[in-house]
C-alpha cells in the first residue's frame, strides 16, 4: 500500500499568522493567552486567545472583500491559501476538500450579525470555502466534537487509500465566541487564569481561536521538508458520557492500541507525545491513566493548550503541525504553565524546551460525546 504523507502546512492564531511565526514564539515560551474583558464575549474577564481582528481583515483585504465573508471564513481562507500557494498543487477532480470545525460559523446566529442566519449552517461554511478556491467537488465537512482535527487527517488518508483522491487539503478552524463561552462557563470548566495542563494547580480550561490547514498526500514529490509520514491511526468512542470522558480511560486506550497496531511499531519507539491535555479534572486524568495503561508514562509528554487555549476543531490538526516541526527542528517544546504533576499517574511532562534528536510523535485528542482520536507520525528521512 502507498504511504501516505502530511505536509505543506499553516497556522494562523494569536501567534502568528505563518506555522514559522508561531514555533518562534512557541519556542520563546509565548503564550498567546492573555486576559479580556468583552462583554460581547463574556460578562467576565476571561483568560483567551483571540487572532488580531485588524491584521486579519488587513491580510484578508489581499484576497477580497472582508465584508463578504465571516471571521471563521477569514480564517480558513487565509490559512488555506498559504498551503495552496506554497505547495504548487493544482486543483483538478482528484483533489479533495475536508473542512474540520465544531462550531463553525455559530457567530451568525447572534441578533448583530450582519450574515444570513443560513450561513451558521457547516453545509454553508464548506460551500464558501470550496467555491473561493474552485474545488471541482463537495467539501466533506467533518465535526466531531474537539477530536474533528486529528479525526480530519484520518480520513484524508482514508479517502487516498480508497483511490478517490491523489491530494486532500484539510482546514480546520473555530472561533471564540459568546455561545461557546457561556456553554463552558456552564460547565463551570473555564479557569480564572492561565491554564496548567496535567498541574496540581490547575483550574479548568482556556478557550481559544484558530485556523490550520495542511496537505495530505501520498505524492512523494509534492512532499516539503518538515514532511511526516503517517503511520498509523485509530478512533474509539467510550460512550461514558455527553460532556465526561472514561474514568479508565478506555476510549483513548483502545485509539492508541489500534493505532500502534497498525503502525507495527513498540510504545518504545515514540520519541514524544503531544496530548490533548486541556487543563480540565477529568480530561487530564483521563489522559494520563490511559499513557499509563499503554506504558507511555516515561516518554517526553506536552500539552500546547497554555499557548494556545482549546481551539476547538482546530486544536488537533494544529497541534499535529506543531509536532511535524517538532521533528523536523529536533525540538522538545515545553509544556507551558505547568508546574507540579496534578493526576493520578506519573508522566514525563516536558518541563524547558530542549534540542533532542527526533524521529517519530503520537497525537492524541479527546472530546464531549466519548469520542477518542490518536494518529502516529514518522519523519521523512
Amino acid at each position: 500500500m502507498s504511504k501516505i504523507y502530511l505536509t505543506y502546512n499553516n497556522i494562523i492564531s494569536s501567534l502568528g499568522f505563518t506555522t514559522t511565526e508561531n514555533i518562534e514564539n512557541i519556542s520563546k515560551d509565548i503564550s498567546g493567552i492573555e486576559k479580556i474583558e468583552d462583554i460581547n464575549l463574556s460578562q467576565t474577564p476571561i483568560y483567551t486567545s483571540l487572532v488580531n481582528t485588524i491584521k486579519l481583515d488587513n491580510t484578508f483585504k489581499k484576497l477580497g472583500n472582508i465584508n463578504d465573508f465571516t471571521r471563521l471564513e477569514k480564517l480558513m481562507i487565509l490559512s488555506l491559501h498559504d498551503v495552496l500557494t506554497e505547495s504548487n498543487v493544482k486543483i483538478t477532480p482528484k483533489t479533495g476538500l475536508i473542512i474540520s470545525t465544531t462550531k463553525g460559523n455559530i457567530d451568525v446566529l447572534d441578533s448583530s450579525s450582519k450574515f444570513s442566519k443560513k450561513r451558521a449552517y457547516l453545509s454553508e461554511l464548506a460551500k464558501q470555502i470550496q467555491r473561493f478556491f474552485g474545488f471541482k467537488n463537495e467539501a466533506i465537512v467533518l465535526s466531531n466534537a474537539c477530536v474533528s482535527g486529528v479525526l480530519a487527517i484520518s480520513v484524508a488518508k482514508r479517502l487516498i487509500k480508497s483511490d478517490m483522491y491523489d491530494n486532500v487539503f484539510v482546514v480546520s478552524g473555530d472561533i471564540v465566541s459568546k455561545f461557546i463561552i457561556s456553554g463552558f462557563q456552564s460547565f463551570q470548566a473555564i479557569s480564572d487564569s492561565s491554564c496548567k495542563p496535567f498541574s496540581k494547580n490547575r483550574t479548568g480550561i482556556n478557550i481559544g481561536e484558530a485556523a490550520a490547514s495542511v496537505l495530505v498526500t501520498s505524492q512523494k514529490e509534492n512532499l516539503a521538508p518538515d514532511a511526516v509520514e503517517i503511520l498509523g491511526d485509530a478512533s474509539c468512542n467510550d460512550a461514558n458520557h455527553i460532556s465526561g470522558p472514561s474514568r479508565t480511560g478506555e476510549g483513548l486506550y483502545r485509539s492508541m492500541l489500534s493505532a500502534f497496531n497498525e503502525a507495527n511499531i513498540k510504545t518504545t519507539e515514540i520519541d514524544y507525545v503531544s496530548a490533548h491535555g486541556t487543563a480540565t479534572n477529568y480530561n487530564d486524568e483521563m489522559e494520563a491513566i490511559a499513557f499509563d495503561r499503554i506504558n507511555l508514562e516515561k516518554v517526553s509528554i506536552n500539552s500546547l493548550k497554555g499557548y494556545y487555549g482549546h481551539t476547538l476543531g482546530a486544536s488537533g490538526l494544529l497541534e499535529s503541525i506543531v509536532g511535524m516541526q517538532s521533528l523536523y527542528n529536533n525540538t522538545l517544546y515545553a509544556s507551558y504553565g505547568f508546574d507540579e504533576i496534578g493526576v493520578s499517574k506519573p508522566l514525563n511532562i516536558i518541563k524547558e524546551t530542549t534540542e533532542k534528536p527526533l524521529t517519530t510523535f503520537l497525537k492524541t485528542a479527546s472530546g464531549f460525546g466519548g469520542c477518542n482520536t490518536a494518529a502516529i507520525f514518522k519523519k521523512v528521512l
